[in-house]
């Protein structure tokens, strides 16, 4: 069968065949992971460095929210809070130390490293010394207790340097809407503050005017005050154009039951807590935690009657956000799990001194929160983002 012969163009070329038009709508793979999946998969990491004190899995808890850090987090203001977290957690640590070599360490031990001058107290401060003999198992003891809460720090500021305020603020129910906007502005004034001190010391500098010292902050700490008065007079403006503050009306019953249950949800929530995170509350933390959270999230989409409110565009959660916090999620009850098969590799003794030892099945569970590098897409670079 002969081929159909294309229509002829006006120079009496063939003309060849129109190509589709390129679609213009939201490239599914490109899109970001829901905020919340972020948010959880961090909590999943720093939960699970509350149940060891090895050195070792805690570095390497650092070191996996490090990586996911560094590949996933977009170019953003927002985003850059990681290395501040970071330097807090050091600062956690030399704090402690500092507090072990100032006022000693119940842990006994024979390694004495330096002897202090010890500062005798009156009658009263019977139980707090001041000086004597630093050891170094007092030391050890004190450093794996801060490295724990370091390690916490740390998970709590990746998930702020990876959720996006702005889109976890569209995600929350209508009940915790104005505590939202009020958390989001405030982690979102830093941010702002801090490139117009660098914006106004640049300018100084290229008039040849000195950025440092007195006379310097208070000529640049001026203009930035004013500018963030500014800002803030446009924010509320802008608020209150939007309607900010306004509410529903809803029944005296109604309101009498959402503070009861978000009041009995959070007292639950906050002693389930509690009990994961302590060595004796294994058993009576999950499910008081369970029930807190269902009375919780009862009390907060009864008390969402109250400001009704639209979404744009909303954030999907699909199977890579489940997969993203269930990565991070599933390492907690699995460090909770090695911790009662062997405490000893977990929480290694400093009476006598030991060595840790990285227990092999507990750190491949910590590699689990490696899994949001192959599941999620690189985040745009400042010369694809608009």
């Amino acid at each position: 069968m002969p081929d159909t012969p294309r229509p002829a163009g006006p120079a009496g070329r063939t003309a060849r065949p129109a190509r589709p038009a390129p679609s213009t709508g939201p490239r599914s793979g490109r899109a970001p992971v829901h905020p919340g999946a972020w948010w959880l998969w961090a909590l999943g990491l720093g939960v699970a460095a509350t149940r060891t004190t090895n050195p070792l899995l805690l570095a390497l808890l650092v070191a996996v929210s490090a990586v996911v850090v560094t590949a996933r987090r977009p170019d953003a203001p927002w985003a850059r809070s990681y290395g501040a977290f970071v330097r807090l957690a050091l600062v956690v640590i030399a704090i402690r130390l500092v507090f072990t070599v100032v006022f000693g360490s119940a842990v006994p031990g024979d390694h004495v490293l330096v002897t202090l001058p010890e500062i005798p107290l009156p009658e009263w401060a019977q139980g707090i010394r001041l000086g004597g003999r630093v050891t170094a198992e007092g030391l050890v003891f004190a450093c794996y207790e801060a490295l724990r809460l370091a390690a916490l720090l740390v998970c709590v500021g990746a998930a702020n340097a990876l959720a996006h305020p702005s889109r976890l603020l569209k995600s929350l129910p209508g009940a915790l809407y104005e505590v939202g906007v009020a958390v989001v502005v405030a982690l979102t004034f830093a941010p702002h503050l801090i490139a117009d001190v660098r914006r106004l010391r640049a300018a100084r500098r290229l008039r040849g005017r000195p950025d440092r010292g007195v006379r310097g902050v208070l000529q640049v700490g001026m203009p930035v005050l004013e500018g963030a008065l500014e800002r803030s007079v446009a924010l509320a403006a802008a608020m209150d154009a939007r309607g900010f503050g306004r509410t529903a009306y809803v029944s005296e019953r109604v309101r009498r039951t959402t503070a009861a249950l978000t009041l009995c949800g959070l007292l639950g929530v906050c002693v389930g807590t509690y009990g994961l995170l302590t060595a004796s509350g294994g058993t009576y933390g999950p499910p008081v935690l369970i029930v807190g959270l269902v009375a919780a999230l009862a009390g907060l989409r009864l008390g969402g009657r109250r400001s009704p409110r639209t979404r744009y565009r909303p954030d999907a959660w699909d199977a890579r956000a489940w997969a993203v916090a269930a990565s991070g999620a599933v390492v907690a009850p699995l460090l909770a799990l090695a911790a009662t098969r062997d405490p000893a590799a977990l929480a290694p003794g400093v009476v006598p001194l030991v060595a840790p030892t990285l227990p092999l099945w507990p750190a491949a569970a910590i590699l689990l929160g490696l899994l949001p590098l192959p599941l999620t897409p690189a985040p745009p670079s400042s010369e694809e983002s608009p």
